[in-house]
């Protein structure tokens, strides 16, 4: 037969909104925390044991009785007949960011999901599942936000420590592999062959339009041809400066091998 204490405890974890923490059960029962711990304990095996449609269990620092999870068809049945006011699909990645990235402001998140998030996070201020907790030293100074204890009693955990690790969400290097591996064009080597005539093509006609465009060959053409030029230049400029000296040279002068009969 349960003690008057395990009923007292039962009778106000009943009418409880919040999971009751374990020093404040204490305190109203005015026992030891460590054998109201116990006591609690206790409880927790017995309607395991029973094989009950609730179980006792700790949730957000506290105890609370919530529905078996094996029976969750039949209470999801019962809590969504019309209802409607079911978080969207975009407000529950955001929570999840939240939950995970915590604290995280605004733009964070934002960056994240590549969207706008104001009104989102204002509808999760306003459920009472995210509050802010803190201020961002970085410029602007944006608040921080964080999961509330209303959260956690919705998942029915009792520290952010419980929720499932990421790594059980994300593909091995196999799958991501084949999904690449999937989405990896493959050409033919015909198709191959013409895209390269089509390039080719298009550059010829690009250099076109550039001789079109300029009135004239490409300017390297040019360039090219004054620089071949060049030494023709030099050598009829040197031949002219030699003939205009030999004109000028006095009779009976040497020349260059020292012979004075060289010019006659």
């Amino acid at each position: 037969m349960a003690t008057e204490a395990a009923k007292a405890i039962e009778a106000i974890l009943m009418v409880a909104e919040q999971p009751v923490e374990p020093q404040l059960l204490a305190q109203l029962l005015e026992m030891k925390l460590d054998d109201v711990q116990a006591m609690l304990a206790e409880l927790m095996a017995s309607y395991e044991v029973e094989d009950r449609g609730f179980i006792l269990t700790r949730v957000a620092g506290g105890y609370r009785f919530q529905s078996h999870p094996d029976l969750a068809p039949y209470v999801e049945r019962f809590v969504l007949e019309g209802q409607t006011a079911r978080l969207s699909a975009a407000a529950l990645e955001t929570l999840a960011i939240i939950a995970y990235k915590q604290p995280i402001s605004r733009g964070q998140v934002a960056q994240i999901r590549g969207v706008n998030v104001d009104g989102v996070v204002r509808t999760l201020e306003q459920r009472g599942y995210i509050a802010e907790v803190g201020r961002d030293p970085g410029p602007g100074t944006p608040s921080l936000f964080g999961t509330t204890d209303a959260f956690l009693e919705k998942l029915g955990i009792n520290a952010l420590e419980d929720l499932p690790p990421l790594a059980a969400f994300v593909p091995s290097s196999d799958i991501v592999e084949q999904l690449e591996h999937g989405l990896r064009a493959e050409i033919d080597a015909d198709l191959a062959a013409e895209l390269a005539r089509d390039a080719e093509a298009a550059g010829a006609a690009a250099l076109a339009d550039e001789d079109a465009a300029t009135g004239g060959p490409a300017v390297a053409d040019v360039v090219e041809d004054a620089v071949a030029d060049e030494p023709a230049a030099e050598d009829a400029t040197t031949t002219a400066a030699d003939l205009d000296v030999a004109s000028h040279a006095p009779e009976g002068a040497p020349d260059d091998d020292g012979d004075p009969d060289a010019h006659a």
